[in-house]
């Protein structure tokens, strides 16, 4: 499945199988990520999507992991933004 297939509305999920968030929107390197109403947007790189299925896009880090690495700050170069 490519990038551009991903919908908004589809389940980010980490590995642990804890949801991350719901996708907000669609980049070429990035899926922007929404989370709780307390947590920030994050932008969660292709590179660490593990695959995707049932309209759930699960990660190769667990969702605490996820909330670390520092995903809230829109990547430096590279990156446009497509809704779905």
């Amino acid at each position: 499945m490519r990038v551009t297939d991903f919908q908004v509305g589809w389940a980010v999920v980490g590995n642990d199988g804890r949801r991350v968030g719901t996708v907000k929107h669609v980049g070429q390197n990035y899926i922007l990520t929404s989370r709780s109403a307390f947590s920030a947007d994050m932008y969660v790189p292709v590179s660490s999507i593990a695959n995707v299925e049932n309209q759930a896009i699960h990660l190769n880090v667990t969702q605490r992991d996820a909330g670390q690495m520092g995903w809230e700050q829109p990547p430096p170069y590279g990156f446009s933004v497509h809704s779905c």
